[in-house]
């Protein structure tokens, strides 16, 4: 028999598949519940929210042109291997700055520099990185992507940047693909495929840069791109090459939209007061400070035209 919190859990949940409830409504409904009720169904819904991430991304494959995704990779090459660089090494002076645990320092670097929490996970075992190590920037990640998720769209429009400009700027300063897509949802239709194809482009760079970090830190672990990635370059070829199925496709892509948003309620239900407490502010603090100049200096590039 399930309890009356665990039936309210799960009527949010699927209204979170309709047209009512948009990205951040979504996000928000579920921090909400847990900081009121807590999370019913805390194992479950953090299990489900990475099957279904996975499978959003794939089914918004189907929405983008493969040579377009050829084209980002081939056009955005020595951009990518300077940004990440660059924010990785701002991200150790950080680490020293506010003492932090080395290996912390660097997961909230390397997932703010490529793509989050998998970014992260591919990290942690080529550093042999510790579990609570990996919690704690998981934890600040995730904080930071309910943040951008609200805010980049807000500002976005402040600032007057066009679709291109907007796709671009979130695929390279939000950290998890999820809120990408989010972010550039709430934003523009147009700015959904531009975003998601220059942040699965980017990260295929988790491959080298682990096997960089391997090197220096001699592990034997090797780091693989996820699969998810192989999925949407599958999508976006049988739009490319098959397009008498277009309708079908559309179909597909607009139904990944909605397990988008429906995913986004569980992530958010995962931001528990018990998370905040175990994170502190150091390295919150480190994670924010990164951030921001980030963002800000790669919104100053985009607008005056140095990054397109």
């Amino acid at each position: 028999m399930m309890t009356f919190s665990q039936c309210s859990f799960l009527l949010l949940f699927i209204a979170s598949f309709t047209s009512l409830v948009g990205p951040a409504l979504a996000l928000a409904m579920g921090m909400l519940f847990t900081w009121c009720w807590g999370n019913p169904m805390e194992a479950w819904s953090s299990k489900v929210s990475k099957w279904m991430l996975k499978v959003a991304v794939i089914g918004l494959g189907f929405n983008v042109n493969i040579y377009d995704v050829l084209e980002v990779g081939r056009s955005s090459i020595v951009l990518t291997i300077v940004s990440i660089t660059a924010i990785i090494g701002l991200g150790e002076i950080l680490t020293q700055l506010f003492r932090l645990n080395k290996n912390t320092g660097i997961l909230i670097s390397f997932g703010t520099a490529i793509c989050g929490g998998s970014a992260i996970a591919a990290m942690a075992p080529v550093i042999k990185a510790k579990e609570h190590e990996i919690a704690v920037a998981l934890a600040v990640v995730f904080l930071l992507n309910a943040v951008g998720l609200i805010i980049f769209p807000l500002i976005g429009h402040y600032f007057v940047l066009s679709d291109q400009q907007f796709a671009v700027w979130a695929a390279l300063a939000i950290h998890d693909t999820s809120s990408v897509v989010a972010a550039a949802a709430t934003f523009s239709p147009l700015a959904v495929g531009i975003a998601t194809t220059i942040k699965l482009t980017r990260a295929m760079w988790i491959i080298p840069y682990t096997a960089l970090a391997g090197v220096f830190w001699k592990s034997d672990e090797k780091a693989s791109i996820p699969l998810f990635i192989f999925g949407f370059l599958i999508a976006a070829l049988c739009n490319t090459w098959f397009e008498q199925f277009e309708v079908v496709w559309q179909s597909v892509y607009s139904g990944a939209k909605h397990i988008l948003v429906a995913t986004l309620f569980l992530i958010g239900a995962g931001v528990s007061r018990k998370v905040l407490i175990e994170t502190g502010w150091r390295p919150f603090a480190m994670a924010m400070i990164l951030w921001i100049i980030v963002s800000s200096v790669l919104l100053l590039l985009i607008k005056d035209g140095y990054i397109s």
